[in-house]
C-alpha cells in the first residue's frame, strides 16, 4: 500500500458520507497483532470524546490537514469531585512544520480539527482490549 493523494481523497470521501465525519483505516497486517497503528481522516465538526490510554503513549503524525490535540490535567476539588482543566494545546500543521506530538500515557486528550486532516495514530494493545476510557 501506498499513502498518497488518491488514498486519502478516498478517506475524505469515506468521512464525508459518515455521521461521525471520520474514517480510519486499520494498517495492521494481520490480527496477530495486538497494536493499534491506523489512518484517521478527521473532518471539521467531527467530535472525539475526551479519552485517554492507561497503558500506552499514542503517537500522532499528521499526514494532511491542521488539528490541535488539545490535553488535560484532572483537577480534585474539595469533596473528591474531578474535574478535566485544559492544561495543553499542541498545533498541528505540516505546512508551519509541525508534524506530529506523543500524547503520554494516561493523558485524558482530544482533537480539534481545524480543516480536513488525516493521522497516522499509533498505539500498543489490541483495539477494545487496551483499558481506553472516555470521559463522562
Amino acid at each position: 500500500m501506498t499513502i498518497n493523494q488518491e488514498l486519502i481523497d478516498k478517506l475524505f470521501d469515506e468521512a464525508k458520507v459518515n455521521p461521525r465525519l471520520r474514517t480510519n483505516l486499520d494498517l495492521r497486517t494481520s490480527s496477530e497483532d495486538n497494536s493499534q497503528r491506523m489512518l484517521n481522516a478527521l473532518l471539521p465538526g467531527t467530535v472525539v470524546a475526551i479519552h485517554r490510554h492507561p497503558m500506552s503513549n499514542e503517537n500522532v503524525i499528521l499526514i494532511k490537514g491542521r488539528l490541535d490535540e488539545v490535553l488535560y490535567e484532572e483537577v480534585t476539588f474539595e469533596g473528591g469531585q474531578i474535574v478535566l482543566k485544559e492544561s495543553e494545546r499542541i498545533h498541528l500543521c505540516p505546512e508551519e512544520g509541525a508534524y506530529g506530538c506523543q500524547v503520554p500515557k494516561g493523558v485524558w486528550h482530544t482533537v480539534e480539527v481545524l480543516e480536513p486532516s488525516v493521522i497516522y495514530e499509533g498505539k500498543d494493545g489490541k483495539y477494545g482490549e487496551d483499558g481506553s476510557e472516555t470521559c463522562g
